[in-house]
């Protein structure tokens, strides 16, 4: 069941077009208010787009005169808040989507019993949601969302209610159940993106600038979002050269471009934290990018110690702190070397 979306939001300033191949799971991220939730809206049938077209399965569900409203469309909704029905049993929450749909009443508590049960949650049928935790809440509203057969899930930020623990649990539990289902993913976690999902869009002021597997976007980013959430740093430039890109005060970055760039088009440079030395002044030798500047943080990352500079990083030992004996308001010079950076087309 394949998904394709042209969605106009004109108030919202949102333009975005997404593809989903059937049975994998897309990762929306991106900013607060990069349009991530309004997406969800709009294929959810909660917020009529001014323009554009999405077909599901093969269905056209809005598009030029036609509309099909949100009962009718078999898309599942987890938002953040899962909105239990409060005077209702955990199983009769559950069971709510089936009954609406016309399924008799016991068959529709099997149903339900049978999603409980696979987002271990089956001990919870019996209580009311007043009687969980938020983690608790979360799986309930999945089983929920789960129970009406959706033919496309979207999941708004399902973990982030959740404590480190139980988030992890939950993680397992939706990677088991988004096996071979098409879904969409809001989520500002790299762990998410990773764990749960098979292609990623990044969305920045209500556009799509770029989208791929997940692995080619967080492994070469070409968004700030998307390399602040891999843990690279990036710069964006103009090609000087093949090889070559000055950054926005001219400072000239060489490296290893993926393919060779123009002069005078827009370019990104790529190189992670830990390829990064910290000096305390200009070093000679063989490295040929230089960055100066003044440190603004210290702080750990896992057994290395994160320095920052501008929008830069370095990670290194926390040996070479005490050795720099570098603090807070102090200005240093980071190198990389060319081998280490790589260069693409923007």
């Amino acid at each position: 069941m394949s998904l394709s979306l042209h969605a106009v939001l004109a108030d919202r300033d949102l333009d975005v077009s997404l593809e989903v191949p059937t049975g994998q799971t897309l990762g929306l991220l991106g900013a607060n208010g990069s349009g991530k939730s309004s997406v969800l809206a709009v294929l959810a049938g909660l917020v009529q787009p001014d323009a554009g077209q999405c077909v599901l399965d093969g269905e056209v569900l809005f598009g030029p005169d036609v509309r099909v409203p949100p009962h009718r469309r078999r898309i599942g909704l987890l938002t953040q808040d899962s909105l239990l029905f409060p005077r209702m049993s955990v199983i009769d929450n559950v069971a709510f989507g089936p009954r609406s749909a016309g399924c008799p009443r016991g068959e529709a508590l099997a149903v339900a019993q049978r999603w409980l049960t696979e987002v271990d949650a089956s001990d919870l049928a019996g209580r009311k949601p007043s009687e969980l935790s938020g983690g608790q809440q979360q799986r309930v509203g999945l089983a929920r969302a789960l129970a009406t057969d959706p033919r496309l899930l979207l999941l708004d930020e399902p973990l982030s209610a959740t404590d480190v623990e139980i988030a992890a649990m939950m993680r397992q539990t939706l990677r088991r159940v988004l096996a071979d289902r098409t879904a969409i993913i809001v989520t500002h976690q790299v762990l998410d993106a990773v764990l749960l999902c098979d292609r990623v869009a990044v969305l920045e002021s209500g556009r799509v600038v770029e989208q791929g597997t997940t692995e080619e976007v967080l492994r070469r980013p070409r968004s700030e979002f998307a390399a602040s959430i891999s843990g690279v740093n990036m710069v964006r430039g103009v090609a000087i050269g093949p090889d070559s890109l000055a950054g926005p005060d001219g400072t000239v970055i060489h490296g290893e471009p993926d393919l060779p760039l123009t002069s005078g088009e827009p370019a990104l440079a790529i190189f992670r934290p830990e390829a990064v030395a910290l000096h305390r002044s200009e070093p000679g030798g063989s490295p040929r990018n230089h960055f100066s500047g003044v440190v603004s943080s210290i702080e750990p990352q896992a057994h290395l110690v994160r320095i920052r500079v501008g929008d830069l990083s370095a990670d290194i030992t926390a040996d070479s702190v005490a050795r720099l004996n570098v603090s807070v308001g102090e200005p240093v010079v980071l190198v990389v070397k060319a081998a280490e950076v790589s260069l693409y087309h923007r």
